[in-house]
């Protein structure tokens, strides 16, 4: 991979760094180099949780390289596997994902936060959605904003811009925790073992349940669940890793997860 896209592997720990000076912006070539790697952390078996986050101490990402686009880059243009930052339309992707915010993540930059299951957030990050100030639409931040925080201040970022801080965005839920920046990454890489201590199968499970179920009605989903009509809960339910957390659960023991 390019030098732009650092990875680091751990075990069953994928980091992806985002290092893209000067200030860690997402163009074209970038987009799908970051969808190649985030594809490939979804289809090796070997690995069970990525954690993104960006270079430097200032920027997580501000989002579109408005650089590119003046230089011919097209907004519409072929973002790659996954679309923009490889990970907003990656379908599929059934492992657990944790941004480490370390800075700035406006525009772009916040989608692809906004793309992760779990957000850490450095105390000094700040965060805004400014595109309506360039006449443009936060596209995928309008769809999954207000899955994640209260509808009506979801709906006044969108429609103002304006920044907010570590602290506000905990305090809507958006953020899980606020970090020092120097203790950052180290609390996301304990998340992240922890996680890949956990069964993989199970958190396939419940991450495609989440996704099947957003737009259905309570019952229509849980038919679906129970009937196995989803991928990784027929896997599960049928799976050697099943069987190891109740034999593990009577033997008062840890178990140990093959994921199969």
């Amino acid at each position: 991979m390019s030098d732009t896209i650092k990875t680091r592997t751990e075990g069953a720990i994928f980091e992806v760094t985002l290092d893209r000076p000067k200030a860690n912006a997402i163009d074209l070539k970038t987009s799908r180099e970051m969808g190649e790697v985030f594809s490939a952390f979804r289809d090796d078996p070997a690995l069970r949780v990525a954690i993104i986050t960006g270079g430097g101490e200032k920027f997580f990402c501000p989002g579109w390289d408005l650089k590119a686009a003046s230089d011919g880059d097209a907004v519409d243009g072929d973002y790659g596997v996954g679309g923009f930052g490889g990970l907003q339309e990656l379908r599929g992707l059934n492992k657990p994902v944790i941004a480490a915010v370390n800075g700035i993540a406006c525009g772009g930059g916040l989608e692809l936060a906004l793309s992760a299951d779990m957000i850490l957030a450095a105390e000094h990050a700040t965060f805004a959605l400014p595109e309506i100030r360039s006449g443009t639409v936060a596209d995928a931040a309008s769809v999954k904003l207000p899955k994640r925080i209260p509808y009506h201040i979801a709906m006044e970022l969108l429609l103002t811009g304006r920044w907010f801080d570590a602290a506000e965005a905990k305090g809507w839920g958006l953020v899980n925790q606020i970090l020092p920046a120097d203790q950052l990454m180290d609390r996301a890489w304990e998340l992240a073992r922890l996680l890949a201590s956990g069964p993989p199968l199970v958190y396939a499970a419940i991450k495609e349940i989440v996704r099947d179920a957003e737009d259905s009605k309570f019952q229509d989903a849980m038919n679906r669940i129970t009937g196995r009509q989803l991928s990784s809960v027929d896997v599960l339910y049928s799976s050697e890793d099943q069987l190891e957390g109740a034999r593990a659960f009577t033997e008062k023991r840890d178990p140990v997860w093959k994921g199969k």
